[in-house]
């Protein structure tokens, strides 16, 4: 295994427009994640994941980029994001870009001239195709926010191929010069001192539009490789691929050092089990308990020395753990606590979304007036006109829906959760007055406490980083046993995943009175009769 900084550091995504506004436009801005650089020093992260700062006109906030080597003017300045890049290193903190070269802006300069004609020396630069001979889009491709993801232009005649919103024409990687832009764009970046790349949805890039293949194309492992030789493999920086349909052997290949393509990638399989077999995320249904448990573990074991593992709840794009499969009213700081315990101590790189240390919540809507998100709001009016009832929309969207994620941080109980002095471009959620960094911080038994004692464990413990890992299966469904062990050394980590208390016995284990760490007042562990209160999570060290 090679050591790597990123395989021991804990990352922080930050979402900038909601993050902290220093200027009350309510919009937040570099300077405002300046100013809060010392919170995440205290909180122990070693990387900001940072969502898109680039000039953009934030058709799909931010992931759109208009201009890859300048800074959106709501957020601030170049000046702003090179002072950003040295604050963090002198906490011991690296800025990871988010990398979005699936697309562009529709105003791009490369766009621009791309659909002047046909002839135009960018016109390859983007996916352009005749209509189908009975006329209508050359295929049947899907854009992930809804409809067809081909849009007719009037002034060539042709359709181009946006994957997402329409002002989001896809790249045409299979011309070497589009490959050469985005080479050149990264190593910008590389030289100014980033620490690495997220790079969004990139297991799209070698798509095949003619045979509607879109993720992992043939010839995707073969730009990762340039890509890796070209930029980022001269540095010493963290990667890692948003790769939606990612099994552990396909990971393997992206991960693989020896393969010399990415650190890391995200991996969602998780993540879709709540969602009918079949069917798209706003088709709900309850949880399998079981499936998670086989999921997360055969991530954390199928990978072997091959691969490296990213591990997460929560993200920009999803709703909040807390009130996805937790409990956000009651018994929200011992679930919230849960998680934490149950994800931070696994192998991998564990990210923590803006918030989640906070145990913030859904933020529910009653009117589709209320949302902002492009994906949502295309997908209400789109199962309007097939027939859902709007309730069933709207239950889909509280549970599901991006905007969910976006509401501003809330940093204290004044006005607005103190993100901004002026109206908020995305409404607050009202709990910010008792659900905010600053009680968070005063209060020693806080869900910031427990995230950061675990980001505290994972530094000084070898285990954490390298242990191996086993799934104990004995005891109920709503039991999740693991057993992590190095060198001499085992922990196990138990959590009832629910919300009633519970019975287990697991004679094998023993009983330890080694606590490492507990979300309940627990001063032992008899796993012969262990009980466990709702959402009671807790490790102990074997002996």
């Amino acid at each position: 295994m090679h050591e790597k900084w990123w395989k021991s550091t804990v990352v922080y995504q930050v979402y900038p427009r909601s993050f902290q506004d220093t200027d009350g436009d309510g919009i937040g801005d570099l300077q405002g994640i300046i100013e809060r650089l010392d919170y995440l020093q205290e909180l122990g992260i070693g990387a900001i994941w940072l969502s898109p700062v680039y000039k953009s006109p934030n058709d799909d906030n931010g992931y759109d980029i208009s201009d890859y080597c300048d800074i959106m003017d709501e957020f601030g300045t170049m000046a702003d994001m090179d002072e950003l890049i040295r604050e963090a290193d002198t906490r011991g903190i690296k800025i990871v870009m988010d990398l979005v070269v699936n697309h562009t802006s529709d105003e791009h300069t490369w766009f621009i001239e791309s659909r002047r004609s046909r002839d135009n020396e960018y016109r390859d630069y983007y996916i352009w195709r005749d209509a189908a001979p009975g006329g209508g889009e050359p295929n049947g491709l899907r854009s992930t926010f809804s409809g067809s993801a081909w849009q007719y232009d009037e002034s060539t005649g042709q359709y181009f191929l946006h994957l997402f919103s329409k002002r989001q024409p896809d790249l045409n990687w299979e011309n070497p010069k589009v490959r050469q832009e985005v080479w050149n764009l990264m190593n910008f970046w590389l030289e100014k001192g980033v620490g690495g790349f997220r790079m969004d949805v990139i297991d799209l890039v070698g798509k095949i539009p003619d045979q509607e293949i879109t993720g992992n194309g043939p010839k995707l492992h073969e730009y990762l490789q340039d890509m890796h030789r070209e930029t980022f493999g001269r540095y010493d920086v963290m990667t890692v691929g948003e790769t939606w349909g990612a099994t552990p052997e396909i990971a393997k290949q992206y991960s693989d050092p020896k393969r010399k393509e990415l650190s890391m990638v995200f991996q969602f399989e998780h993540i879709m089990l709540d969602q009918q077999e079949g069917k798209d995320k706003w088709d709900l249904k309850p949880l399998p308990l079981g499936d998670l448990k086989r999921i997360l573990s055969k991530w954390q074991t199928e990978l072997g020395d091959q691969g490296w593992n990213s591990l997460f709840w929560n993200n920009h794009d999803l709703p909040r753990i807390v009130s996805r499969w937790g409990d956000d009213d009651a018994l929200r700081v011992p679930s919230a606590k849960m998680f934490a315990i149950l994800l931070h101590l696994m192998k991998g790189t564990p990210y923590i979304y803006q918030g989640e240390e906070l145990g913030m919540t859904n933020c529910p809507i009653t009117d589709i007036a209320e949302a902002q998100d492009i994906e949502t709001i295309n997908m209400y009016h789109e199962r309007l006109g097939l027939g859902f009832s709007r309730e069933d929309i709207i239950a889909s969207i509280n549970a599901k829906g991006r905007d969910n994620a976006r509401t501003p941080m809330q940093w204290d109980d004044t006005p607005n959760g103190g993100f901004t002095t002026g109206t908020p471009w995305l409404r607050a959620n009202p709990n910010y007055s008792s659900i905010n960094a600053a009680a968070a911080l005063s209060d020693p038994d806080s869900i910031f406490h427990t995230y950061k004692q675990l980001i505290a464990l994972r530094k000084a413990n070898p285990i954490v980083v390298w242990g191996d890992y086993q799934l104990i299966e004995e005891g109920p469904e709503q039991l999740f046993l693991y057993i992590r062990r190095y060198e001499g050394r085992t922990w196990a980590v138990a959590a009832n995943f629910g919300g009633t208390a519970i019975s287990a016995s697991v004679p094998r284990l023993g009983r330890s009175e080694a606590i490492i760490i507990a979300n309940y007042d627990r001063t032992a562990a008899d796993f012969t009769q262990l009980e466990l209160q709702p959402f009671e999570a807790f490790a102990v060290e074997l002996v």
